[in-house]
């Protein structure tokens, strides 16, 4: 598990499994594979495949879960290894609701997390979902919520 920032840390399907008690939510990436996570926990499942490029509407719905929960929660995005599609949503999260440049925001995280790889096209992927979410900001799709929060 590498820290990216302090409300956000990016992981892999064991750290999914049995995310630290420090954690309140986490974003399970990897469509392979499915977790249970604790009950304490928000959680939300966007499935994305492996070194593919993301589909804009999952990349944009995996965003505003983000956004929803980052500044009240630390929050865990994890995938299967923890270097290609939870990194690539965490990239987009800087790009799209901290505002870095893509540049930035790449070495950023890749200063934190070594071996970090963007899923193919992502930088084209990232501009689209802000284009989305600029013109739809209205009819934004809802990110996944649990039914109830602790």
């Amino acid at each position: 598990m590498h820290t990216i920032t302090d409300k956000l840390l990016v992981g892999n399907l064991e750290d999914a499994r049995q995310p630290p008690s420090s954690i309140g939510g986490l974003l399970f990436l990897a469509e392979e594979y499915q977790v249970t996570p604790p009950r304490h926990i928000v959680f939300c499942e966007i499935p994305l495949k492996e070194f593919s490029e993301a589909d804009p509407a999952a990349l944009k719905r995996a965003v505003e879960w983000l956004e929803a929960y980052a500044s009240s929660k630390r929050l865990l995005v994890c995938c299967r290894a923890g270097m290609g599609r939870s990194v690539s949503v965490v990239i987009a999260f800087l790009c799209c609701v901290v505002g870095m440049r893509y540049q930035e925001a790449v070495l950023f995280v890749k200063a934190r997390r070594p071996g970090a790889t963007p899923l193919p096209g992502l930088e084209e992927t990232v501009k689209r979902v802000q284009l989305l979410r600029s013109v739809n900001q209205d009819q934004a799709t809802k990110p996944c919520f649990p039914a109830t929060e602790t």
